[in-house]
């Protein structure tokens, strides 16, 4: 059972590693064993290390790790004993979780049924369907799903019709573009998943901002791609909003020459953050001259709530650069909802022939009654919907800006344009504290070093925006109450003082 799934090397189980900051300062005599165990435990409960992945062999992470074959011998033990690792003679070993264990604290599943009045989920940060719009547009879907069952089903490209919808889509946004342009996927971690295969290779370095989307993140990790973190500026202080640290940028693009720079400018994961057009202009020219691929996530931007109707917001970024330096991915995922699995590539029509041909050893295709609900809701009903989802976002945020200060007045954030979160300071506590302490007090907590290329912003969370408005001052009531269980024994210690293992 365990050869099907994910094999980590030893130089990406050490990186992790570099990444995993113990919540609380180790003993002066701590054994090495026991801090090499409780990393491993702590990467699998964050979900940074998937449960079910094989781990390397002993002497191999001996070596790279520059321990002992005994330490590690007697972690992987200690880890048997807890329940978080298997071994079967001539498998290896494999993560596992203890039996009744929760999951992990980021697993996107939903909770279940028995749970659901016991459980606050915080982890994910996607919205409920919009209805009656899905379940209207379901059942006009099922009437024209007739005149495409006469075939195969396999639309690599994806669906014509929805591809010409998501093409409609970008030129009313500013971007003229045509439905050869336009790959769908199966959801945007297909896209992303896709052209990590094709345009990157193992030790390929990754140019990612600071802080940035986990999922991706993790992905790059297991692929062995370089990351090289970009911190973002706060030019006008911590509450005022981020932006991207340029003078940065193209110190990283000229010193690294990065094969591909992966940007969320339009209202970020997790920091909700809006990169103003002249700034994409100036990383788009530094990319230009580095050689460097852009990959722009636009999975949020349509969910600018916070954004004045009359402003306008930036155009694509590929509208800022049409030539094949720029690559797009999209979602109906957080503006229509998750649960379709619809994502798309927009990029030169030769990329997408070439995404095409290689999807098709993975799923071969969207399944075709998706593609033909997202295509009926991306058409008219699209306004109703996004203003709809507006509304609630806005009503969400509003209440968490209310309640946060008065229960948990030392917690900070810088108020968003958009998005699908909150950025919150924890006032020293560690976020992995909090993510542990919520499991054991019912609440779902998506921890911020998860959030970093190298285990930064340990004291950060990402609280999701996806609890109704009437809903959050009991949220917020039980993130207080976390809050004081996680600091219960003292304020717990900065990134320096619970140092991971030297790799």
């Amino acid at each position: 059972m365990a050869d099907w799934h994910t094999t980590v090397t030893p130089p990406a189980l050490a990186r992790l590693l570099s990444t995993a900051r113990l919540p609380t300062p180790a003993p002066a005599r701590r054994p090495a064993y026991r801090t090499l165990a409780d990393q491993i435990r702590l990467l699998v409960t964050e979900g940074r290390l998937p449960v079910g992945a094989r781990l390397p062999a002993e002497r191999e992470l001996a070596a790279a790790l520059s321990l002992s074959r005994t330490t590690v011998a007697t972690a992987y033990e200690a880890l048997r004993t807890d329940g978080y690792l298997r071994s079967r003679r001539g498998s290896g070993s494999w993560t596992t979780l203890p039996e009744g264990a929760p999951p992990p604290s980021d697993a996107l599943h939903p909770v279940p049924p028995d749970e659901q009045n016991r459980t606050l989920d915080l982890g994910v940060a996607a919205l409920p369907a919009p209805q009656p719009f899905l379940g209207e547009a379901a059942a006009r879907a099922v009437e024209q799903l007739p005149r495409y069952t006469a075939g195969h089903g396999h639309y690599p490209t994806g669906v014509p019709v929805l591809r010409e919808a998501v093409a409609r889509r970008f030129t009313e946004r500013g971007l003229p573009t045509t439905p050869d342009q336009i790959l769908i996927t199966t959801g945007a971690m297909g896209g992303l998943h896709l052209l990590q295969r094709v345009l990157i290779g193992r030790g390929d370095r990754v140019a990612v901002e600071a802080p940035t989307y986990a999922h991706t993140l993790q992905a790059l990790r297991l692929a062995e791609a370089r990351l090289v973190p970009v911190p973002y500026a706060w030019p006008d202080g911590p509450l005022r909003g981020p932006r991207w640290d340029l003078a940065e940028w193209r110190r990283v693009l000229h010193g690294a020459a990065p094969r591909l720079a992966y940007v969320l400018p339009d209202f970020h994961n997790p920091t909700g953050a809006l990169i103003p057009e002249e700034q994409r202009r100036e990383l788009l020219a530094a990319a230009r001259t580095a050689g460097t691929v852009v990959l722009v996530d636009e999975t949020t931007a349509e969910l600018g709530w916070g954004v004045p109707p009359d402003a306008p917001l930036p155009r694509p970024t590929a509208a800022l650069d049409r030539t094949a330096q720029v690559v797009t991915v999209g979602s109906a995922g957080k503006l229509l909802w998750g649960g379709l699995r619809i994502g798309w590539v927009r990029a030169a029509p030769a990329l997408v022939r070439r995404l095409a041909s290689e999807r098709v050893y993975s799923d071969v295709g969207t399944p075709v009654l998706d593609q033909l609900i997202a295509a009926d809701l991306m058409g008219e009903p699209l306004p109703a919907i996004r203003a709809h989802q507006l509304d609630r976002l806005r009503a969400t945020a509003d209440a968490f800006g209310a309640e946060l200060p008065r229960r948990l007045p030392g917690w900070s954030y810088a108020p968003p344009p958009g998005g699908l979160s909150l950025w919150v300071s924890t006032d020293g506590l560690s976020g992995a504290a909090l993510a542990l302490a919520g499991e054991r007090g019912g609440v779902r907590i998506a921890s911020g070093n998860r959030f970093g290329a190298d285990g930064a912003f340990e004291h950060h969370i990402r609280i999701p925006l996806t609890v109704p408005a009437p809903g959050v001052p009991a949220a917020v009531e039980r993130l207080a109450v976390v809050a004081a269980q996680a600091g219960s024994g003292g304020r717990f210690g900065t990134a320096d003082d619970s140092q991971p293992l030297a790799v």
